[in-house]
């Protein structure tokens, strides 16, 4: 009777006879042609991978010529949190081969993009995808998250606190592990604890001024970690 009542239901369309397919939370498919297309780097490429949200994304249409010259691969993705960032970590990470790692991300966690923000969950997330990084012998760079007031996509937030409270953690998760943390931060930011407008129109992503700003200490940053032992 239960075959029968699952076909008569099915019949009706009260029940899928296949399942829809998951949506990539993770966005996985995003740089995976991408990632073929770069192969593994010559033993004499000094490659690095700049990982993160839409900050990072946007980097390479606004301030092209940061990429150009150089074995920069720009692996960020618009509204992603730390959670889904770590899910990819490997792919478009590790399996690339970097010789580092800047990592800038958090924004969107204090915005609550895929659910309420909880800043030891968010530090995890980050210390996370260090840990996997030093593993496989890739330096890493831990960059401050970029002031913000205000998300307009997500008012209410009151993020400018939030901010410094988990930078003032990631710096020191960065000295006491002896990795180079890049404070964008401090460069950035206004008095009151947002992005200083004549480097950004909204208030959270930067516009040309603000990346030529950002190319020079990622660049001292890289250096520093390349140096290291």
């Amino acid at each position: 009777m239960k075959h029968l009542a699952f076909f008569v239901c099915a019949a009706l369309g009260c029940v899928p006879l296949t399942k829809s397919p998951e949506p990539d939370w993770a966005a996985l498919g995003v740089y995976r042609t991408e990632n073929a297309r770069v192969g593994l780097p010559t033993s004499a490429e000094k490659r690095v991978v700049f990982f993160g949200d839409s900050i990072t994304e946007a980097w390479v249409s606004k301030a092209p010529a940061f990429f150009e010259g150089h074995q920069y691969l720009a692996r960020g993705i618009g509204g992603q949190t730390t959670a889904q960032m770590l899910v990819r970590f490997r792919q478009d990470v590790i399996a690339l081969r970097p010789q580092a790692a800047l990592i800038l991300a958090g924004t969107n966690d204090i915005a609550e993009n895929t659910g309420p923000y909880r800043q030891e969950d968010t530090l995890g997330h980050l210390q996370s995808m260090v840990e996997l990084a030093m593993a496989h012998g890739i330096h890493v760079v831990l960059a401050s998250i970029l002031p913000a007031r205000n998300y307009r996509w997500s008012p209410g937030r009151e993020p400018a606190g939030k901010i410094i409270a988990l930078n003032t953690l990631l710096r020191a998760y960065a000295e006491k592990n002896g990795l180079v943390y890049l404070d964008y931060h401090a460069a950035m930011a206004d008095t009151d604890g947002g992005l200083k407008a004549s480097l950004s129109e909204d208030g959270v992503h930067p516009n040309r001024a603000g990346y030529d700003l950002m190319g020079p200490l990622a660049e001292h940053a890289l250096q520093k970690a390349l140096a290291a032992k």
